[in-house]
């Protein structure tokens, strides 16, 4: 429709798979799931629930009739009872028994960690194959020596492996995390309008094995492993504040990703894909803009904030529930999710393709490097019988006019030129040129590479071996 307003995490960033699952199709599907399991659960302990009104309400889960649901909830200004009603019109034979003992937070609080769970997976799924990507990346060029960078300004050289490195360490730490919270991930399970498991009790004439057995089920068949034994009429909000601190950790990860590579573009040392017909300014042709890693750093700021959502919720839930979450909640959780997904497809498809420039790289080098070696000329100076001290202003001397003149006037770094020409060193200049091999300069570096990822990497990356062919689809 381009009539109406529609949220441009649908339209333009989030892939096919997570929009479908926060869609109300999804959404309501799942209501009916959970009715059905209940009505299952409730059969196998005797109550009286027919294998008939089973069928249909099996036969009906995907039909759902949006048109009369929103006429009855227009009437009712109730969403749960709208629903209700539209699926006893579908199975007439089953509407007696539908919602049996339950509140309506059963319905839609357990589709709620239905759904996120699934979304968790969809997200596991894109760091698994962008964490496996920035493996491959840091792997190849773990011994590319490249500027390190302290306060933005050049510091000990370090590798453009081992930079990727911390990249993937922080997005490592957000998978992790995420593996944590699938594992122990638990459903509301049947608990009723206050938590206690009342209107269950009365069902079952007061047998509360019975109602222990109900909740089991039911949470078997939602495929949890176990449900909350406590809660309100909800389940605590602070899962969701939880979960959003999970995925906003995933947009600074992301955001830190995307900071560097914009700055490693403007050196023209790193650049993300660009596609041949890729325009990058409509007034300027020549223009290579970092559109991909410009959006996954917009999108993380919007995503860093989502847990304010879920603690300002979850801190003012009086008692047992109030709805002043419910309206929140619609938007705060599907669009983190939303959001989430959109940022890991661009970082994914920004890994896919990067494009390295080694002589570039190479070059900014070599306009620092004679400064970072001053201390090994001076150094090997000292063991040929120099005074340390001495050398120490001499070589400050030569490098504060060096630095003076790539600054002032725009020229090379002839800080070397100026050491060999300089009889108190008493070094040819391919002596001194012998003391850069830049490899004594990166530390550990390609060591540091290889150790990480073999200690850290590869164990999470076999864990989620078939997460590995999510691909990126990045549409504009």
């Amino acid at each position: 429709m381009t009539d109406v307003y529609v949220s441009p995490l649908v339209e333009r960033f989030a892939t096919t798979p997570m929009k479908a699952l926060w869609s109300a199709q999804k959404k309501f599907s799942t209501w009916r799931r959970c009715w059905v399991a209940l009505a299952e659960a409730e059969q196998e302990l005797g109550l009286d629930v027919t294998d008939a009104q089973l069928t249909a309400l099996r036969a009906h889960i995907e039909d759902i009739d949006f048109e009369k649901a929103a006429v009855y909830e227009k009437e009712t200004r109730h969403d749960v009872m709208a629903h209700i009603h539209a699926y006893g019109d579908a199975a007439p034979e089953a509407r007696g028994i539908i919602h049996l003992g339950a509140t309506s937070c059963y319905v839609g609080d357990n589709t709620d960690l239905i759904l996120m769970r699934e979304a968790l997976e969809l997200i596991l799924d894109k760091i698994a194959a962008t964490v496996s990507r920035l493996k491959a990346f840091s792997l190849e060029y773990k011994e590319l020596a490249t500027l390190g960078f302290t306060h933005y300004q050049p510091a000990q050289l370090v590798t453009v492996g081992k930079r990727a490195c911390l990249w993937t360490q922080e997005l490592l730490l957000d998978g992790l995390q995420l593996e944590h919270a699938l594992t122990s991930l638990r459903c509301r399970g049947v608990k009723g309008t206050t938590g206690t498991q009342a209107s269950f009790l009365a069902l079952f004439n007061g047998n509360e094995d019975k109602v222990r057995e109900l909740d089991r089920l039911v949470a078997a068949k939602l495929g949890f492993d176990a449900s909350f034994i406590i809660t309100g009429q909800t389940y605590t909000r602070k899962i969701d504040t939880q979960f959003l601190n999970i995925l906003a950790g995933i947009g600074e990860s992301a955001h830190k990703f995307g900071s560097d590579m914009r700055l490693l573009q403007n050196r023209k040392e790193i650049e993300e894909p660009f596609e041949k017909s890729q325009v990058g300014s409509s007034a300027m042709p020549y223009k290579r803009n970092p559109m991909r890693c410009e959006r996954i750093c917009a999108l993380s700021r919007f995503l860093m904030i989502a847990p304010l959502h879920g603690s300002f919720t979850s801190a003012t839930q009086w008692f047992e529930r109030t709805l002043d979450d419910s309206a929140i909640r619609r938007l705060s959780v599907p669009e983190a999710f939303l959001a989430a997904d959109g940022i890991l497809n661009l970082y994914l498809n920004v890994m896919e393709h990067p494009r390295v420039y080694p002589k570039v790289i190479e070059k900014h080098l070599w306009e620092e490097l004679p400064f970072m070696a001053s201390e090994n000329i001076m150094m090997a100076c000292v063991q040929r019988g120099g005074d340390r001290q001495e050398l120490h202003e001499i070589i400050r001397a030569h490098a504060q006019e060096a630095g003076k003149r790539v600054k002032e006037e725009g020229a090379d770094n002839d800080l070397l030129e100026r050491l060999a020409a300089d009889p108190l060193i008493g070094m040819s200049q391919k002596e001194i040129e012998s003391l850069l091999d830049v490899r004594q300069f990166v530390g550990r570096a390609p060591q540091q590479v290889e150790d990480f990822i073999a200690e850290e990497v590869d164990p999470f990356l076999k864990r989620n071996a078939h997460r590995l062919g999510a691909t990126s689809d990045v549409q504009v």
